[in-house]
């Protein structure tokens, strides 16, 4: 009994599953080789000498490839559509005598069960399972062919669903990692965004204090000074706050890190990689604290990749251009060309673009020209 509720409650999880997000629609890839694949098709019909029908064979085997290029985003509709077309066929073919020999470039259509596990909904995936399976014994019956050859063509069925499985798990494992990442960035984000709005907000609190109080002894003047520090510590605290999503916070959070760490990566590491710092402008012009965090926070890890990764790098050059309206952050290292950057998919860049985009601005990562690699990041002005 237990065993029958747990196929039962895997059925139904099946059956619930979603689709896979972000299928890709029709490309010229797919136009060519459904092309290639015809073509293959009419010319098997064309040299054959095995086939007594070419002309409704050849039909019966370049239809179903026309499909093809629909089978991520439509998975179930192109397994219907091509089990249709080969039933339709296998049917007529039965009625008029022997059937007709299978033409090499079907094997094409070995792409439709792949992708409807790969990219199909739960239900498109139990539906087009049970067509794959009816024409499978339709042919079984039709053309009665050897019992290596069921067993044959099950186990390739078989195999191209376990590989849509596969692929599938593999993608949301990526996913998952991926949001994962945007995650833990953001979480940095509020903390910082949470300390440096706090002082603000601290001031305001104060100041609005000293002025209750100096309105009661009547100082005039001086509740007007207190007034213009709270409106001003305010818009400090909102150009801080736009931009900010709606995070989960941790407890005991480090205070926010600012232009004055970027000075300590030249010391932070190993000293074989000499680390040259460079600021253009005014340092008290960085558009908020937040900026110059998220600065900090870009350059750490710009470093940081450049160490582990730029091979044969003797230098890394982080400049800094601060203005009142942005601030701009150039990361450079001296490694080998095509070389420099990091070998497996980069969930620090991802950070660094999920850190520049929250605050407004951008963040590019490639090789340089003269050889190494890049980072570039801008980072706009919040306006209260």
């Amino acid at each position: 009994m237990s065993s029958i509720r747990g196929v039962r409650g895997g059925l139904l999880a099946l059956w619930r599953r979603p689709r896979a997000p972000g299928p890709p629609g029709p490309s010229w890839i797919d136009a060519a080789s459904v092309a290639v694949l015809v073509a293959a098709a009419v010319t098997e019909g064309v040299i054959r000498g095995d086939v007594d029908r070419p002309v409704l064979t050849t039909l019966a085997h370049a239809a179903p490839l026309l499909a093809l290029p629909w089978r991520r985003t439509h998975p179930l509709t192109v397994v219907a559509v091509v089990m249709a077309i080969g039933a339709a066929f296998e049917v007529s073919w039965r009625l008029a005598g022997e059937p007709e020999p299978v033409f090499f470039a079907a094997a094409g259509l070995l792409l439709v069960p792949y992708a409807l596990v790969r990219w199909g909904s739960g239900r498109a995936i139990v539906l087009g399972g049970g067509l794959l399976v009816a024409g499978q014994v339709l042919s079984a019956v039709v053309r009665q062919p050897p019992v290596g050859d069921i067993v044959g063509g099950s186990a390739v069925l078989l195999l191209l669903i376990a590989a849509g499985e596969a692929v599938r798990a593999r993608a949301a494992a990526a996913a998952r990692r991926t949001e994962r990442v945007r995650a833990q960035e953001r979480e940095r984000i509020a903390r910082d965004l949470h300390d440096t709005v706090a002082r603000h907000v601290s001031a305001v609190a104060v100041r609005a204090q000293a002025g209750r109080l100096a309105a009661r002894t009547g100082a005039g003047e001086t509740v007007a000074g207190h007034l213009a520090v709270i409106e001003s510590e305010a818009r400090a605290a909102l150009r801080e706050m736009r931009g900010a999503v709606q995070l989960l916070r941790g407890e005991d959070s480090p205070a926010a890190p600012g232009l004055t760490d970027v000075r300590r990566l030249a010391t932070d590491g190993p000293p074989a990689v000499t680390v040259a710092i460079e600021v253009d402008g005014d340092g008290d012009g960085v558009p908020g604290p937040a900026a110059a965090a998220a600065a900090y926070r870009i350059a750490q890890e710009a470093v940081t990749n450049a160490r582990r990764h730029a091979r044969g790098a003797t230098r890394i050059d982080v400049r800094l251009t601060c203005t009142g309206r942005a601030l701009d952050l150039v990361v450079t290292d001296d490694g080998a060309p095509g070389h420099a950057g990091p070998t497996a998919p980069g969930y620090g860049l991802l950070g660094m673009s999920e850190r520049a985009g929250l605050l407004g601005g951008t963040c590019d990562a490639g090789p340089a020209p003269g050889g190494g690699w890049r980072v570039a990041a801008h980072l706009p002005a919040r306006q209260a």
